[in-house]
């Protein structure tokens, strides 16, 4: 059992918000996350889409593939028809020898939407949720049976945002559906990390560490402003820079045996926090924090 520290490029270049680091060339980033001492990265939408170009790009820099985001509608679509939408993601991460997909109903989301208040974003009513979870729970079928583990992402502005969507989601959903632990959507959504380790150690299925600035987020996104401009504000950090206890989760990750990828991913503006700078702030403070936990790092190859 084993864990493996990766980041994601969004710290670099921002997919929501491609004035952010938009003009940063690829290679610069790859070089970055690879001389921090990162063994692999998420997907990025400036990455090249085809799977040679992919695999020869990241082999340059020594660097695997995690994985990557994709955005389901099964609010709109049965797991029939979103399995086949998913093919090309789905083939792309195959290719690369990823185990993990991440993925979260955006259909009704609001969270790429500057002008649109968090605070209006969508519910799902009682009952919508067993057709949801059923079709989810279908389609982590199909992507497990694949080779991969599905991981539902949790995020602010969606469906599965608080503590109440989090209960709903897993009383609706088969064991099969994995979450990606995300700390800091759980944290500034209401729900608390460490008790979903603890109450749901099956399902940890992927990792991803933030840090939050909990008072930027009470004054923008919190109160009437978007999800995009409390990035801006800066309501995102990496780990060792704002309020949450990552020993605790590293403690709670070697008490269930968490064995995988662990992801530092903080969207900040890179012309206000340097990427490279903050990626070593964060990958220092979670190999101190597992190595206290005595979690055991992967050896590279």
């Amino acid at each position: 059992m084993s864990i493996t520290f990766g980041v994601s490029p969004i710290a670099w270049i921002n997919d929501d918000m491609p004035e952010l680091g938009g003009d940063t060339p690829l290679d610069s980033v790859l070089k970055d996350i690879a001389e921090v001492g990162f063994a692999g990265t998420e997907l990025g939408g400036a990455f090249p889409k085809g799977p040679d170009a992919l695999k020869a790009t990241l082999g340059r820099f020594g660097l695997e593939l995690v994985g990557g985001w994709y955005s389901c509608e099964l609010l709109l679509r049965d797991a029939r028809a979103e399995i086949a939408a998913l093919q090309d993601h789905l083939n792309l991460l195959k290719a690369l020898g990823s185990k993990v997909f991440v993925i979260c109903e955006t259909s009704n989301a609001i969270h790429g939407q500057r002008s649109v208040p968090m605070k209006t974003r969508p519910h799902l009513a009682a009952d919508q949720w067993a057709e949801f979870g059923e079709r989810l729970s279908d389609v982590a079928d199909y992507v497990n049976a694949q080779g991969l583990k599905l991981a539902y992402h949790y995020h602010l502005g969606t469906i599965v945002q608080d503590q109440a969507d989090l209960d709903a989601f897993f009383a609706n959903t088969r064991g099969n559906v994995g979450v990606t632990l995300d700390t800091g959507h759980a944290v500034l959504g209401g729900i608390d990390p460490y008790a979903v380790i603890e109450k749901h150690p099956g399902r940890v299925t992927h990792v991803h560490c933030k840090d939050v600035r909990q008072a930027v987020f009470d004054e923008t996104a919190g109160k009437d402003d978007s999800f995009l401009n409390g990035v801006l504000a800066g309501m995102f950090t990496v780990p060792g820079d704002g309020s949450i206890d990552f020993n605790r989760i590293m403690q709670g990750l070697k008490r269930i045996g968490y064995s995988g990828w662990i992801i530092i991913e903080a969207e900040q503006d890179p012309a206000r926090a340097d990427p490279r700078t903050y990626a070593e702030l964060g990958l220092k403070t979670l190999k101190d924090a597992a190595r206290a936990a005595g979690l055991n790092e992967a050896v590279a190859a």
